[in-house]
């Protein structure tokens, strides 16, 4: 199998911002941006009790339900993409409180590739980690974009502590056969079949809603790092 390439994601950016997704990029992003990866618990305003890292948080619900259901949960969500770091800033602080609003202490944001992130954190530091409809890249010719991958399992699973919970959910058909093969070959996690319904406390996504109006069937994958 190819290495990844250096990056997994095309575009940044889809179209030009407006005046409030950049003040929200230059006044609130730094106040949340995770500061010292090889310390991640330093960065909360309070000691999290647990880990998680959700890679890709697209416009930020997801990562919001976790963190506001479970205090005691620090999560380090990641984002490339500026739209969707805007839509998650400006759901945290309202119009006009851009640099001095409250922001959640249990919450950290990565706005850089995951895998930088992943090889910065020590070892064995995450309780768990979500990826939650991840782009499929489709193509054969571009599956070694896929953040499923084993080069990039091999470093996650050396953050995960032992019982980790490592959740997967995609609505692909491609990826959905392709998390079967490279997880199914791997002697680190263990897992059952995938379920075709959200587990009990998965928060919903747009896209999850999206897909199944658009007739398509998400699976959802949980595994425990051995």
């Amino acid at each position: 199998m190819k290495p990844p390439p250096d990056r997994l994601y095309g575009r940044r950016r889809t179209h030009a911002l407006r005046d409030r997704q950049r003040r929200l990029l230059a006044e609130t992003l730094p106040r949340i941006r995770l500061a010292d990866p090889a310390d991640p618990w330093s960065g909360f305003a309070a000691r999290p009790q647990r880990l998680w890292l959700e890679i890709g948080f697209g416009g930020g619900e997801h990562a919001r339900a976790l963190t506001e259901a479970d205090p005691a949960l620090g999560l380090i969500a990641c984002e490339v993409f500026d739209q969707g770091l805007c839509s998650m800033l400006a759901a945290l602080v309202p119009e006009g409180g851009e640099a001095t609003a409250p922001l959640p202490g249990n919450l950290r944001l990565w706005d850089g590739d995951a895998r930088a992130l992943l090889a910065e954190l020590p070892p064995r530091c995450l309780d768990g980690a979500v990826l939650m409809f991840p782009d499929p890249w489709p193509k054969a010719r571009h599956a070694k974009r896929r953040f499923v991958h084993p080069v990039v399992l091999d470093i996650l699973a050396g953050r995960l502590r032992p019982g980790a919970e490592w959740r997967i959910a995609s609505d692909d058909p491609t990826y959905q056969a392709w998390v079967a093969e490279i997880m199914g070959a791997r002697a680190d996690f263990a897992g059952a079949p995938p379920l075709g319904e959200r587990p009990p406390g998965w928060p919903p996504t747009r896209y999850e809603a999206k897909a199944r109006a658009a007739g398509r069937q998400p699976l959802y994958w949980s595994f425990r790092r051995v």
